[in-house]
């Protein structure tokens, strides 16, 4: 897994990522005597760690359920733990400096990044199958043709709305052929179910909670619209802390192996933290991600995003291309993926 070397940091950084290494090596009771020593004296760059969780990110709820952050951190760094319910809301916090690294969907890492949010995407946590549109029970909605004239839920800013609009191009639509309710995830999935909207642009775990337990009908997938789970961090948290930056890849990397070894207590973990059953889970987790892949961000994601971000210019969402282009140009910083070394992380 190379890096461009433009992407590469600078000496400080790298300083910083050795003093680490040599850190959480003798955390790990690795060193001699005389290291421990002399790394008692050693702190981390910053007292506080803000990261997001999210249940389309079944990645960190294992790293916050094992509590790896805070026994590799230690007492001297206070990690703080922050839900995020979609793309567009880890993104909001990303940008108010609620959070250092969240959670999103690779367009919404490329939207943000296009209107200027100073954030680079550092790991990818899945490849998901995670949207679709879904018609409610006893619907006549069948294809995306139907959908003209229909109001639809989406959340704006995410890959289901991404996903909506690719969908609709299928069928010769446009925005203008629909109304659509912006809502968030859960908010669109009780509109749908209440029959206050005629279609949802659905997101897991809540779009499988409603096609077994509702009857939704999940009419048009396409693996290919949707876009990868991306992490994203702020520049500032990873020019001021870069390991921190590199203890948050290592945990990931750590429950990437531990989903793999553990797969019923992973899908135990996603049921819990999103209030459905475990075959729910199992189904969300086993059919529609997948979290066993190169997570080093890279020349498919690029290529996945070169679909999606013309139409952010097309509807509005960017005034020019050439910002799109350029925040696609300058979005991955693997760094840290690069390095990343699960040992360094205490159980």
């Amino acid at each position: 897994m190379s890096t461009h070397p433009s992407r590469r940091r600078t000496a400080a950084v790298a300083t910083a990522l050795a003093a680490f290494t040599l850190l959480s090596g003798c955390v790990a009771g690795e060193g001699s005597s005389d290291t421990a020593d002399a790394s008692a004296s050693s702190t981390w760059s910053a007292d506080e760690l803000h990261v997001d969780y999210a249940t389309y990110n079944p990645l960190s709820l294992i790293v916050k359920e094992q509590g790896w952050l805070e026994s590799t951190l230690g007492d001297d760094v206070t990690v703080t733990w922050t839900q995020s319910a979609g793309s567009n809301k880890a993104n909001e916090a990303l940008r108010a400096g609620a959070v250092d690294i969240g959670s999103t969907a690779g367009s919404a890492a490329l939207l943000a990044r296009a209107n200027g949010s100073p954030i680079k995407t550092v790991l990818l946590y899945s490849q998901p199958d995670w949207a679709a549109l879904v018609a409610p029970k006893g619907s006549n909605i069948s294809n995306v043709a139907d959908l003209k004239g229909t109001s639809v839920a989406a959340t704006k800013g995410t890959d289901p709305y991404f996903f909506l609009l690719q969908a609709l191009a299928t069928a010769d639509l446009g925005l203008d052929d629909v109304e659509v309710q912006n809502l968030q995830h859960a908010d669109g999935k009780t509109a749908l179910e209440n029959g206050s909207v005629d279609a949802w642009a659905g997101l897991d775990p809540l779009m499988a909670d409603s096609e077994v337990n509702n009857g939704s009908k999940l009419f048009y997938r396409n693996i290919d619209f949707n876009t990868y789970g991306f992490l994203n961090a702020t520049e500032e948290f990873l020019e001021a802390s870069p390991d921190l930056a590199q203890v948050v890849a290592d945990a990931y990397e750590k429950a990437r192996a531990w989903a793999a070894e553990n797969p019923d207590e992973t899908v135990q973990i996603l049921a819990e933290a999103s209030g459905i059953s475990p075959e729910l889970a199992k189904k969300v987790l086993q059919e529609r991600t997948v979290l066993d892949l190169d997570p080093t961000p890279g020349a498919k994601q690029t290529a996945v995003l070169e679909v999606v971000g013309p139409i952010f210019v097309e509807i509005g969402d960017v005034s020019q291309q050439s910002q799109v282009d350029e925040a696609l140009a300058s979005l991955f910083d693997t760094t840290y993926i690069d390095a990343a070394d699960p040992a360094r992380v205490n159980d």
